[in-house]
């Protein structure tokens, strides 16, 4: 089945944004999911048809889909209703149905000690009671390919880099910047020695379309192209900010007190690491970007925050 319509949800988000982007450069017609008027306006004058709606408006994501060759949905990770009713819609059909994960499925909880284990999509994920939902919601939807649905799962790694749509700004990386202009020093948790794999914000966009474009049904990718460790993170951020490299240990609680239990434990101070060689093998996927930590000393991210 040809694809020149795509439906696409988190348009105004980082990674939905950078996508629609990158859609509408390749030729594609690209319709959007959006809540508020004025995001309506910032989305139509980049090219994009809006979609007035919220992610739980049935009639409204069964609509958009009809209308759609495929959807890419990357609003929520972790919401079951939205992907329920997509997958409702999209049964029988052979139309595209491209999902956002997200890596902390493979998280070890280890309190900011470094750990080992690197996830290719060929070894099973053993989830921490905590993630259990997000892999079973991911297994439902590749399961959903005998019902004559293209299902696709991406799962990306920490993000970096200036969004191509219109919200720039990525989440993690944003969050420590923030707490480290408040401690005057770069922050991560315990040793800070756990490491995440990373992935530049245009190379995930070009893997949505290479897999949009090119992957079989039922197929699941992780998108990296590094790691690095939270403290290694921490001591860049702190260059970047003006802070000599000057960088601080703050105990899980204290971040769990900050951020909650979920952004803490999974999002900075666990072990995250993948491998997307399948991507680069079976998609022909060439990442051009390698190293998180110069891009936040010298890139983006400077020219986003250091004036704040």
């Amino acid at each position: 089945m040809s694809i020149n319509k795509v439906f696409i949800t988190g348009a105004t988000g980082y990674i939905g944004g950078s996508v629609a982007a990158l859609l509408l450069k390749k030729g594609y017609e690209v319709s959007a999911l959006v809540r508020k008027q004025a995001d309506a306006e910032k989305l139509k004058a980049l090219g994009i048809t809006p979609v007035p709606g919220a992610i739980h408006d049935t009639a409204v994501l069964r609509k958009a889909t009809e209308n759609a060759d495929a959807v890419i949905h990357t609003a929520d990770a972790d919401d079951v209703y939205s992907v329920v009713t997509f997958l409702e819609a999209l049964k029988g059909t052979g139309k595209t149905f491209v999902f956002t994960s997200g890596s902390s499925l493979v998280g070890d909880n280890a309190k900011g000690e470094k750990g080992d284990i690197v996830y290719s999509e060929d070894i099973p994920v053993q989830p921490k009671l905590e993630k259990l939902h997000r892999v079973a919601l991911n297994d439902h939807i590749l399961a959903a390919a005998k019902e004559n649905v293209r299902t696709i799962v991406i799962v990306p790694t920490m993000v970096y880099g200036t969004g191509t749509g219109i919200k720039p700004d990525s989440i993690q990386v944003p969050m420590l910047i923030d707490i480290a202009r408040e401690k005057q020093a770069g922050v991560y948790i315990e040793k800070g020695e756990n490491k995440w794999s990373n992935v530049h914000i245009e190379d995930l966009a070009a893997l949505y379309v290479l897999a949009l474009e090119n992957a079989p049904t039922g197929s699941y990718f992780y998108a990296e192209n590094g790691s690095a460790s939270l403290k290694d993170v921490a001591v860049s951020i702190s260059n970047m900010l003006g802070f000599g490299g000057k960088s601080l240990s703050i105990s899980l609680d204290n971040a769990i007190e900050k951020w909650g239990p979920d952004a803490a434990a999974y999002g900075f101070a666990s072990n995250s690491l993948v491998n997307a060689d399948k991507a680069k093998k079976l998609l022909g996927w060439q990442p051009k970007y390698g190293s998180i930590l110069e891009d936040i000393e010298q890139g983006s991210y400077k020219t986003i925050h250091a004036s704040k």
